[in-house]
């Protein structure tokens, strides 16, 4: 909540700048919001992607193949976990002063930025949900839940820092609020945008 009072807070900044910019006439304040990277840096990077959706794993020691082996081993040795855990994960950008930079000329803005990643990821351990099967010859073992609720978690946040759809979205949304900003401008100006070694994207 504290990051998107802060968003607006910038947002509407930028909207007063440019209104006194055109109330007085003055072309050195437009020239300023043009060029003021702090307050687009600030921003991009509260500009993050929110994603939510249910990390799940299954562990068992048996194939289900439907030999009748299988039941046998099923009633005796079974050792079967499955777990499910919501997660919360925010995509965004990380900007300092070597991967951002803001070029402006008389009919073009440059924005460069670096590529969108995941921040951070939380499993909602208080919401978890799960299922075990054991066979007569096995005792309750803390320790394989521990170990298998670590795997989920390793196995879960690689995916989802490969995520090329979330990627992806992240830039869209960066690109549109940065559009925003500069909404104003665009009459007479280009804006393209780079995210790290990526095409740029030319608005107008």
């Amino acid at each position: 909540m504290k990051r998107f009072f802060r968003f607006v807070f910038f947002l509407s900044l930028a909207v007063l700048l440019f209104w006194l910019g055109k109330q007085f006439g003055s072309k050195s304040v437009n020239q300023s919001i043009l060029s003021n990277s702090q307050i687009v840096r600030e921003i991009a990077e509260l500009a993050s992607l929110e994603v939510q959706g249910n990390a799940t794993i299954k562990r068992s020691n048996i194939a289900d193949d439907g030999e009748w082996t299988t039941n046998l081993k099923k009633a005796f040795l079974e050792n079967t976990i499955w777990v499910s855990i919501p997660y919360l994960a925010k995509y965004g950008i990380n900007a300092d002063e070597k991967n951002f930079r803001i070029t402006v000329s008389d009919k073009k803005i440059t924005i460069n930025l670096p590529q969108p990643k995941l921040l951070s990821y939380e499993l909602k351990v208080d919401k978890m949900e799960t299922s075990n099967r054991k066979g007569w010859f096995l005792f309750q073992d803390d320790e394989t839940y521990t170990d298998v609720q670590k795997k989920l978690y390793q196995t879960s946040r690689g995916q989802l820092e490969n995520n090329n759809l979330y990627i992806n979205q992240s830039k869209e949304k960066l690109t549109k609020i940065i559009r925003q900003y500069y909404e104003p401008f665009l009459h007479d100006h280009e804006l393209e945008i780079t995210f790290g070694n990526s095409a740029p994207v030319l608005l107008n």
